[in-house]
């Protein structure tokens, strides 16, 4: 997967270096470019901010050196998919992470101060698919930390980046529920000891007793996450450990 992101800091993005991203990086699994937006200004004071149209607070990027920088990393006969990291772009979920792990070229916008001129999206919009893209209902600086975050859930999820891929497999929003509690060595530390359970070396009790405390944390924490789930993904002992512990469960094949 290529990956180009153009931000006014481009040192913000030096954890990319790092960690799993960094080794996908050395085995050309994952080509990963920062680019400076101020390399596209061609005044004295690099200039990438003006005053808002129509007043107001804070200063927004001009359109001129993001239509340049557009214009030099995206292949009009192969467009990347652009994200805009934006408190107004839609949520960032799992699925996207899925929908984005698949995409050979990404591209991100990293805006500051109050945003981006409205009129760069809708010009890259007519030539690439665009995703303003949002981590949760917060203001943060700017684009970067998004960033950082859509690429650490991206890139974990291209073939040969995980060492042992079949962990995605039971991690948490994988199927539409939180994972299960996990443990390790020691048996018991400070009084308190791994579940029973998880040292029988019986296979099938250990991967009922992970799918039930699945379903009772995302009952407990995220109850919307249990109501979004298609009607069939819920079986007879799913309803029954749900049931038990005092929790409302539409009946099979119902949709609430």
């Amino acid at each position: 997967m290529r990956v180009d992101v153009v931000t006014v800091f481009p040192q913000y993005l030096a954890p990319l270096e790092l960690s799993l991203i960094g080794r996908a990086r050395q085995r050309g699994i994952l080509d990963v470019a920062v680019h400076d937006l101020r390399d596209w200004t061609h005044d004295v004071h690099r200039t990438v901010d003006d005053s808002p149209a129509g007043g107001g607070a804070g200063m927004i990027m001009r359109p001129e050196p993001w239509g340049e920088a557009f214009d030099a990393l995206a292949d009009p006969a192969n467009p990347p998919r652009l994200l805009v990291p934006s408190p107004a772009g839609v949520p960032f979920r799992q699925a996207m992470a899925v929908e984005l792990a698949a995409e050979p070229h990404l591209m991100f916008a990293c805006g500051r101060y109050e945003g981006i001129d409205q009129r760069v999206i809708d010009h890259a919009a007519a030539h690439m698919p665009v995703t303003e893209v949002s981590l949760g209902d917060y203001v943060l600086f700017g684009g970067e930390v998004a960033v950082l975050v859509i690429l650490e859930a991206v890139t974990r999820l291209i073939p040969g980046v995980l060492g042992n891929a079949q962990s995605l497999d039971d991690e948490s929003h994988n199927a539409g529920l939180l994972e299960s509690p996990s443990y390790t060595k020691p048996a018991v530390w400070r009084g308190r000891e791994v579940p029973e359970v998880l040292l029988s070396g019986h296979h099938a009790r250990i991967e009922r007793w992970r799918r039930d405390q699945s379903l009772l944390r995302t009952a407990r924490r995220r109850p919307e996450l249990l109501a979004g789930l298609p009607p069939d993904a819920l079986d007879a002992a799913d309803r029954a450990t749900l049931e038990g512990a005092g929790f409302a469960v539409p009946p099979p094949g119902v949709a609430e």
